[in-house]
C-alpha cells in the first residue's frame, strides 16, 4: 500500500511517519484485504492537532475519517479508530449482501459545479436570475448497486452521494435524512 503522509505547517518526523503506516496497516489488514493508497493529512485547528485520513480499497470505495485532539499522536490515534469503525461496518455489510463484486466500481466523468450563496442583505430582486458559479470542477460518478452507495457514503461521511445504479444504468442519489434515516431519489426509467 502507498503512504502519503503530509503536514499543513507541521513538521511531520520519522517516528510518526512509521506509527501512522504501522497502526494504519494493520487495521487494514484487519478489515480492508486490498487497500491500494492511504493520504494522511495533520494540520492545526487553534488549540487542536487534526488528523485526517483517506484510504482508497480497490473495490474502488473511498473511506475517510477524522479525528482531533491537543497532541498529535492522539490525533491520529482518534482517527485511526474512526477509521477501524467504518470498515468494520463495511465489511460487517458485505458479508450481510452475499455477493461478492466480480470487478472494480467504475466510475464516469461529469461536471461538478458550487454555485455562490446570495447574502441577506442584498435586494430581494437579483438583477439577473442566473446563479454565479464559482468553482468548476470534474467529478467523478461511481457505478454501484444502490446498498454499496449507502456504504460508499457512510464510509466518506458525506452528507449525500451521486451513482449510476448497475440494474439499470441511471442516475440515482442517496442522501441522508433529517431524521437519521436515507433516502433514495430513483427516477423512473422512459422506455
Amino acid at each position: 500500500m502507498r503512504y502519503q503522509i503530509s503536514g499543513k505547517q507541521i513538521d511531520i518526523g520519522n517516528a510518526l511517519q512509521t506509527h501512522v503506516q504501522t497502526e494504519l496497516s494493520a487495521v487494514m489488514e484487519k478489515y480492508a484485504q486490498r487497500p491500494t493508497d492511504a493520504v494522511v493529512v495533520f494540520s492545526r485547528n487553534a488549540h487542536n492537532l487534526v488528523c485526517e485520513a483517506t484510504v482508497h480499497l480497490s473495490t474502488g470505495l473511498t473511506a475517510q475519517a477524522k479525528g482531533s485532539a491537543g497532541e498529535i499522536y492522539a490525533a491520529f490515534d482518534s482517527c485511526c479508530a474512526k477509521m477501524e469503525k467504518q470498515l468494520r461496518r463495511y465489511k460487517r455489510r458485505l458479508k450481510d449482501h452475499h455477493r461478492e463484486r466480480a470487478g472494480p466500481v467504475e466510475f464516469e466523468g461529469a461536471s461538478s459545479y458550487i454555485l455562490a450563496a446570495t447574502a441577506e442583505e442584498e435586494e430581494a430582486e437579483p438583477d439577473t436570475l442566473q446563479p454565479i458559479i464559482i468553482a468548476e470542477m470534474e467529478t467523478r460518478i461511481p457505478s454501484l448497486s444502490a446498498g454499496e452507495a449507502v456504504m460508499q457514503m457512510e464510509l466518506a461521511e458525506a452528507p449525500v452521494l451521486v451513482f449510476r445504479n448497475e440494474r439499470h444504468g441511471g442516475v440515482n442519489v442517496v442522501y441522508r435524512r433529517d431524521d437519521g434515516n436515507i433516502g433514495w431519489i430513483d427516477p423512473a426509467q422512459t422506455g
